[in-house]
């Protein structure tokens, strides 16, 4: 059910990306007069799924749920019908509109995903506004994962730099790390200052994880919510509003801590302390195989955290939608300059629709989807405006040529360069694809 759920909320979104997309160019044809011929949601080679004619255009959906398209009169495109050019121009083709205007046709896609971005980011903050947890709010440190620990990092270590680069939240560790190419982690420890040296392969080990893995949480409290019937924890008389603070003679009152060391004894029995009132107390805990013995603890962080919490009125969200767009937009482009990087080797992380499924959660979350569907609208424009032939970056690249040296490009030349293009695009959607194929059964 969770996969199915996922699959969903992808088919969803990239449904609503590519209809957003493809209109942009269908818009700016429609103005400058270009004759539309089909406009599809996904791809419907052999036969569509649903398809009607509406004043001389066919708008239909495709069954290859891998993007969309529109077919303009008179313009060399993925779809390599070429029978127009051994015609006379028309007034009403792409090839006979002005440099300008086949621009604006071009980049119409690529500039609505941006409009999507921002009216999606505009209405979150209006009607759920942000939440931020500041450094300042951690006075327990964080919860760090084995990863950088075998780093030097220890739990209860803040982290307040990556090199020269301030680090005002965790959640800004790993693509602070990432982005600035980190060398060095700076980290509160105690009264005193330490120094983490990054190794030259590590960077590119984030990059390839399989899946998502937090690598730093906020340190809190073991405060137990709720104890499940018949558990381990029930039958050792835990209650609810206990606070284990220790297991055996190992005494720390966190919850990744305890979480650690009731794993570590496993099908044994241990000593749990426990403050309950004030008072402090000894429970016998027999460890399941499962390493965990039936509680559920309070994980409300604003009862440990002092959050810092921004309502916005609709007025003030616009501007903040537009600069929440803008550095998204701008952090995505370094992180696609990562697979170029020699030392990160960002492309053996590259991966297709099943590591894009497995972003979305498992439970229908419209937030969650909407924050997402931005985020994938910004990486559709990114993407998209990338001067590869077959990609509309490609076609406005030649447009530009043209403007720039008042000669037009050749048809044949065009048409040789879209199909280098396509040949190019589907070795990477192929590669990208069987990266995640190769994952499953690692």
């Amino acid at each position: 059910m969770v996969v199915l759920i996922k699959i969903l909320q992808l088919l969803f979104s990239l449904s609503i990306l590519v209809l957003v997309h493809e209109f942009g160019h269908f818009l700016f044809a429609k103005i400058f007069k270009v004759k539309v011929e089909k406009f599809y949601i996904f791809f419907d080679y052999k036969f569509s799924l649903l398809k009607f004619n509406y004043k001389g255009t066919e708008y239909g959906i495709g069954w290859i749920p891998l993007g969309g398209y529109t077919k303009i009169a008179g313009m060399v495109d993925e779809s390599m019908d070429t029978e127009h050019l051994k015609k006379e121009p028309q007034p009403w083709e792409f090839r006979s509109k002005k440099a300008w205007q086949r621009f604006l046709i071009l980049f119409g896609g690529v500039l609505m995903n941006v409009i999507l971005a921002i009216i999606i980011n505009i209405f979150i903050l209006w009607n759920v506004g942000e939440q931020y947890l500041p450094n300042s709010s951690l006075k327990y440190g964080l919860a760090v994962d084995s990863t950088f620990q075998a780093l030097g990092m220890k739990n209860g270590d803040l982290v307040i730099a990556i090199d020269e680069h301030p680090v005002n939240s965790f959640t800004e560790i790993i693509p602070t790390l990432l982005l600035e190419k980190g060398n060095t982690i700076i980290a509160q420890r105690g009264d005193s200052t330490v120094s983490i040296a990054i190794p030259s392969d590590f960077l590119n080990k984030l990059i390839k994880q399989d899946e998502p893995v937090q690598y730093f949480l906020p340190r809190f409290p073991f405060i137990i919510d709720s104890v499940a019937t018949n558990s381990a924890a029930a039958e050792a008389g835990l209650q609810k509003g206990d606070h284990i603070i220790g297991v055996q003679d190992s005494l720390v009152p966190y919850f990744s801590d305890i979480k650690a060391l009731l794993q570590k004894n496993k099908n044994q029995e241990v000593t749990l302390w426990v403050l309950r009132n004030n008072d402090t107390i000894a429970l016998n805990v027999n460890v399941p195989s499962t390493g965990i013995i039936g509680v559920i603890p309070v994980s409300d962080l604003s009862k440990f955290f002092e959050i810092q919490s921004f309502k916005y009125s609709f007025w003030q969200s616009i501007p903040k939608g537009f600069s929440r767009t803008w550095e998204v937009l701008t952090s995505y482009v370094k992180q696609l300059k990562l697979i170029f990087s020699k030392d990160i080797k960002g492309y053996e992380g590259l991966g297709g629709f099943i590591t894009m499924g497995k972003i979305f959660p498992g439970q229908w979350d419209w937030l969650a989807f909407w924050n997402l569907t931005a985020f994938l609208s910004i990486m559709l424009a990114v993407l998209n405006i990338i001067p590869i032939p077959g990609l509309d970056g490609g076609h406005i690249l030649f447009v530009l040529v043209e403007m720039i040296t008042r000669r037009k490009p050749s048809e044949k030349f065009l048409i040789a360069a879209q199909y280098v293009g396509l040949i190019f695009l589907l070795a990477l959607v192929i590669y990208a694809n069987l990266n995640d194929v190769i994952r499953l059964f690692r």
